[in-house]
């Protein structure tokens, strides 16, 4: 009887140490798993793009790949789209701007796509037909797809799949030969390199050969010194270099036959040296170009140029040469930002050069790595709730003593035996002893009812939150893009306007270094009202800045006709204000929708018989606005500034003088007369916002009520002048983007 309610007594005893521990491990992760959600509440912001098909746009281990122009005067000048300043007024687009062939444009076409890659042109007359690679979001397979444009490559109109096997494809080389079209796209899943002949061009092809029964990748064929030469890697080989490799055959026509080149493998090389082919060969200046990839750190990280110096049928020779291409700053944030591995560049009917790119803003195996260290996080986290644990004697044992040979419960002596004899049993034995020790030796050496035990605790716990965090930020954040968001399968940027004065240089300095990794941003423009202007190198910026120096202190200044400025749509945005580049991004999305109003992020509501300016929160009392704050909103740079500076305008700026505040209201009242619409403001509500004129000495709004009390005054001057905005109140929350809750 004593022995039985020993055991009992053992039994319960085991059965409170394991729900006290369990309920630690609970609290635990409760408690960091609270602090990892609300770090993700606060940083992650949420993505809608309400535009693109359901079915499209997935998030592929193998990247986000997509396509841009480029324009040149030769192949080693290229320049993207966005500088050369393509306006294409009925898209929306002021100016269009890389990238111009996305997953969305294909998918909302009807074609399911996951990313497009690999572009070749294939030029007839004015019209440039373009075929790519598109991954089919469905079957996960490569497809070869074509798009067509009538303007130089600044719009494409989606034509379909142009080639659809029961293998993948992609790679799709196009070329003449004697008054045919063919396409040889590369198909090594098949074994085999095909070519196909266009029998009802561009969505009509016919196998026509078997050109080589081996997996080549990448391949292209060009007509050089009379001879027909094929470049191309062949991976299958035990020894071949994977990405490092290439071969020539050479013949008298595209059919064949092929004859290796006498030194193949040309190069079996380290797989960064650019031997596997990037895209299509070209002429200029007499001289034959080949492009290789790059694919060092990451498949397809960037493309190499090499000129070709000696190809016949005993000898090849080539040497690089500098592409001449701006490299992609803006990380993540950037269509092109972390890798670039296929270049198409033709000369056009204008002698002008067009380049056809492609690009992804991550690197290969992304989402997979993110996952990997997600979890690698939260195993470490793991193993710093344990070490807590056996401090606090919550943890009384690191393998529970049912896991040990020896602790099995009553066994034969035959087994007890063989279990002392075992080299392995008793390994086994002796390791969970001294890990269990561990327990004990911790809480011996660490006191925790002292200062030092205390502090290492919070040191312990500190690092369990970063790396929750870290694992949140990994397996749930994303990439870490902030990306545009398209209007009509187009993208455009815009420029940003910022007024300012010595006093605030560190916020300026905070504002440039953020703002210019947005996506969207061309030129951050610094209107400079007072003081010693700085150096343009005293920034931290991935744009061009450019500060224009006033020499009168006016908020009138924010407003000036600037003819440098090179995009319609301008962000005025007060250095004061911290946004996310997704909030900016949406901003300009919704501006693009409506590009007579001025769009943002700040409203108010001016109505009633006595005019007296508020804050948000009666706007939103009342469910409606008809003013939207300047300091933070997109407008029509051109019309805006010559509407502020109209003659229509003069006393109103004459009261923005006196009161050295209310510019903004200003232009408010300016478009509202102009326009006979009931709607001239749209409001976009930011994720988060953070308003640094509550914690600056220098910020004319830093004293509430009497900011309120002078724009009061203006309203009402405002309105005798321009007549009343009452009638023109907007509703939140009538937008489809949801964007205006």
């Amino acid at each position: 009887m004593v022995a039985g309610a020993a055991a009992n007594g053992g039994g319960r005893w085991g059965q409170s140490v394991v729900s006290s521990t369990l309920v630690y491990f609970f609290t635990s992760f409760l408690v960091l798993g609270s602090f990892a959600a609300l770090y993700g509440w606060l940083i992650f912001t949420p993505r809608v793009r309400s535009t693109l098909s359901p079915l499209g746009c997935r998030e592929d281990n193998e990247g986000s790949w997509s396509i841009g122009v480029f324009y040149g005067d030769s192949p080693f000048s290229l320049k993207p789209i966005e500088s050369v300043d393509v306006w294409r007024d009925e898209t929306a687009a002021w100016p269009v701007a890389n990238p111009v062939l996305t997953c969305a444009s294909v998918s909302d076409a009807g074609f399911p796509s996951n990313f497009v890659a690999d572009p070749f042109l294939y030029v007839q007359g004015d019209i440039l037909y373009l075929f790519f690679e598109t991954k089919n979001s469905i079957t996960m397979q490569g497809d070869i797809g074509v798009a067509r444009s009538t303007d130089n490559g600044a719009t494409w109109q989606q034509l379909g799949v142009a080639l659809d096997e029961d293998w993948h494809l992609s790679y799709p080389y196009v070329f003449d030969y004697d008054g045919q079209i063919y396409m040889m796209p590369e198909g090594s899943a098949k074994g085999e390199l095909h070519l196909y002949r266009a029998l009802n061009f561009p969505l009509t092809w016919e196998l026509e050969k078997t050109i080589m029964k081996k997996p080549l990748v990448d391949s292209f064929i060009i007509n050089h010194d009379g001879k027909y030469w094929l470049f191309g890697s062949d991976h299958s080989g035990i020894s071949t270099m994977k990405n490092g490799q290439l071969e020539i055959w050479y013949s008298i026509s595209p059919l064949g036959p092929w004859k290796p080149h006498k030194k193949n493998p040309i190069y079996n090389t380290d797989k960064s040296m650019g031997a596997r082919n990037g895209g299509r060969p070209f002429v200029h200046n007499g001289n034959l170009y080949r492009v290789g990839q790059d694919c060092g750190d990451t498949y397809g990280k960037r493309v190499h140029i090499f000129k070709v110096e000696v190809l016949t049928e005993n000898e090849f020779r080539e040497v690089e040469v500098p592409l001449g291409l701006d490299e992609p700053n803006k990380g993540p944030n950037a269509w092109n930002g972390a890798r670039y591995h296929h270049l198409d560049v033709q000369r056009l009917n204008s002698s002008q050069w067009i380049g056809i790119m492609d690009g992804d803003r991550v690197p290969s195996g992304d989402a997979f790595r993110r996952f990997i260290l997600g979890c690698a996080s939260v195993i470490a986290v793991s193993v710093l709730v344990v070490l807590v644990g056996m401090m606090l004697g919550a943890v009384k044992c690191i393998i529970p003593l049912s896991w040990c040979p020896h602790n099995r419960g009553k066994r034969s002596d035959v087994f007890l035996d063989w279990e002392r004899s075992n080299l392995i049993s008793s390994k086994l034995r002796q390791l969970c002893s001294r890990l269990n020790m561990v327990c004990s030796l911790l809480r011996g050496r660490i006191k925790l009812n002292t200062f030092a035990g205390k502090l290492i605790l919070a040191f312990i716990f500190a690092i369990g939150v970063m790396l929750m965090c870290s694992g949140a930020s990994y397996i749930y954040g994303g990439n870490g893009a902030q990306e545009p968001y398209p209007l009509n399968g187009h993208y455009s940027q815009f420029t940003m306007v910022t007024m300012t004065y010595d006093a605030r240089m560190w916020n300026l300095k905070m504002y440039v270094k953020h703002y210019s990794r947005c996506s969207s941003v061309r030129e951050i423009l610094v209107v400079w009202n007072k003081g010693i202007p700085p150096n343009v190198s005293d920034f931290d910026s991935l744009v061009p800045v450019r500060i224009r120096e006033e020499e009168k202190n006016s908020l009138n200044n924010r407003f000036n006709v600037d003819p440098l400025i090179k995009t319609r749509a301008v962000l005025e945005l007060d250095d004061d204000i911290l946004m996310t580049c997704d909030d900016v991004e949406r901003g300009f999305r919704v501006w693009r929708d409506h590009p007579d109003r001025i769009v943002g992020f700040y409203p108010r509501l001016v109505n009633g018989g006595r005019l007296k300016y508020r804050g948000e929160k009666y706007a939103r009392r009342h469910n409606g606005y008809n003013v939207i704050l300047t300091g933070a909103a997109f407008m029509d740079g051109q019309v805006a500034f010559q509407r502020y500076w109209s003659d229509e305008a003069k006393w109103g700026r004459q009261v923005v003088d006196k009161y050295f505040n209310c510019e903004d209201v200003l232009l408010n009242y300016l478009y509202a007369n102009s326009s006979s619409s009931e709607k001239v403001v749209e409001y976009v509500r930011p994720a988060w916002a953070i308003d640094m004129s509550k914690f600056s000495g220098v910020a004319i709004s830093r004293n509430t009520h009497e900011h309120y009390r002078i724009r009061s005054k203006c309203l009402v001057k405002f309105a005798e002048m321009y007549g009343s905005l009452t009638w023109r109140k907007s509703a939140f929350n009538v937008r489809k983007d949801g964007w205006d809750v």
